[in-house]
């Protein structure tokens, strides 16, 4: 389905001028604030990410309406408030997008997709209000794994990185061992350090190797949780709970929903 760019901003003006109308004749509309919305908003924002993994096109089109949505509120909000209007937003947008592409709006040349991010973080750091460290640009209140990621990415848009990734696995071997010394003397403080380091190194790796550890891990998530089921499922066919099965009988299940899996991927 293709739309022209009249249609699409058509439809755009329609959810504005709709939302106009909630804003005043709804009363839940009327009395959200920034700080009410916000919990939604996450959640939207999850949403929108568990259609994507699951490449769902029609859920992705749902939650990408509801995300949309609680930008226009904001942006509503902040229209009411005399600061600015979704005008405003995409302005700036706007600008920042022309400014941070210099390679297609201006002069600049680039050879490839790193280039063009290494080009990003110096014009981030140039930026007026914008960061004035490498790192500042990285949200803090960001889930952990996802953190590690940003930072590690920036860090290595200016050169702290690696001369080979290969590299990187003698420092994963290093933070296990030394996690493996602590796990011997059970100093819970120092374990919880290592483990983070080590966290932090496959992270590291999973970047260089071009691999989202976030979704590496929601896959594995994913999975486990099928084979569990499958495993819980059995089990109650057999007129049993969990409990009363030994860890070989639940092994066995569980290499049964592994085999399944294996069929109907190939």
């Amino acid at each position: 389905m293709k739309h022209s760019r009249q249609e699409k901003l058509e439809a755009l003006g329609k959810v504005i001028d709709t939302l106009d109308i909630l804003r005043v004749e709804c009363p839940w509309d009327r009395k959200q604030t920034n700080e009410s919305l916000r919990p939604n908003t996450i959640e939207e924002v999850y949403e929108l990410c568990e259609a994507l993994i699951n490449n769902d096109s029609p859920n992705i089109a749902k939650e990408l309406g509801d995300v949309l949505l609680h930008i226009l509120f904001y942006s509503k909000i902040g229209e009411e408030k005399g600061d600015f209007d979704i005008a405003d937003v995409a302005g700036r947008l706007n600008d920042k997008l022309i400014f941070r592409h210099p390679h297609v709006f201006g002069d600049v040349s680039v050879s490839n997709a790193h280039d063009v991010e290494l080009n990003w973080e110096q014009i981030k750091l140039k930026e007026k209000d914008g960061n004035k460290t490498v790192l500042s640009g990285v949200p803090v209140s960001l889930p952990a794994m996802i953190k590690a990621d940003r930072i590690q990415e920036k860090a290595s848009n200016v050169g702290f990185d690696w001369e080979e990734r290969e590299q990187v696995w003698e420092k994963v071997k290093e933070e296990l061992s030394e996690l493996d010394k602590e796990v011997e003397s059970l100093d819970h403080d120092r374990m919880e350090e290592e483990f983070g380091d080590l966290f932090f190194s496959l992270i590291n790796a999973a970047r260089l190797y071009h691999i989202n550890p976030e979704n590496a891990l929601e896959k594995t998530n994913r999975k486990f949780i099928s084979r569990f089921n499958y495993v819980e499922a059995k089990s109650k066919e057999q007129g049993r709970s969990l409990k009363e099965m030994t860890l070989e009988e639940m092994d066995e299940l569980w290499n049964e929903a592994k085999q399944i899996e294996r069929g109907t991927q190939s």
